[in-house]
């Protein structure tokens, strides 16, 4: 039996010509701005589905009836939903390559979402600093931010996330 034609090895991956995932932290830059693709359009499915999944059956998202009496008059996607979209939508941008995701900091969500909104996201590059103990590695800190079709801010929030080097060099301090 031979070995499959596919790797897992994502700088294999990568070499044989297909799109990068994610960054190194050398490629991040200050003040970069990545607008991630695709945007998603947010179902009732998606909402009810992850509501069960988490168990949060507030009936806000899940009975229409109650959700009608309710200020927003219709159910209102679960906040959890709209960051773990948002989360996802940045990895082949910005974790794709991390080590590790280390901290979220500042998640608000300073409207609702609908059933049937479409999400945009973007992620702003805040701080780089490398590792001082440990050369092939240091954390971006990002900030995401979450639109609606219609342009009014959801959801935002900022994270701190440990990125490789492409080549491990010498400390900062070194320099």
């Amino acid at each position: 039996m031979s070995e499959p034609g596919f790797t897992t090895d994502q700088r294999e991956r990568e070499s044989s010509g297909a799109h990068p995932y994610g960054r190194f932290l050398e490629e991040f830059e200050v003040g970069d701005v990545y607008k991630h693709w695709p945007a998603k359009t947010v179902t009732e499915a998606d909402d009810h589905l992850f509501c069960l999944i988490t168990m949060n059956h507030h009936p806000l998202h899940i009975n229409d009836v109650y959700a009608g009496k309710s200020q927003q008059g219709r159910n209102v996607v679960v906040g959890p939903l709209v960051y773990s979209l948002a989360l996802g939508m940045s990895v082949s941008d910005v974790s794709g390559k991390a080590i590790a995701n280390l901290a979220t900091e500042e998640l608000s969500h300073p409207a609702p979402v609908f059933h049937g909104d479409t999400l945009f996201c973007e992620t702003e590059v805040l701080e780089k600093k490398e590792s001082k103990s440990k050369l092939d590695r240091g954390v971006v800190k990002v900030h995401t931010r979450v639109f609606n079709q219609d342009g009014v801010l959801v959801a935002e929030f900022k994270r701190l996330v440990l990125i490789p080097r492409r080549e491990p060099g010498v400390a900062a301090e070194e320099n």
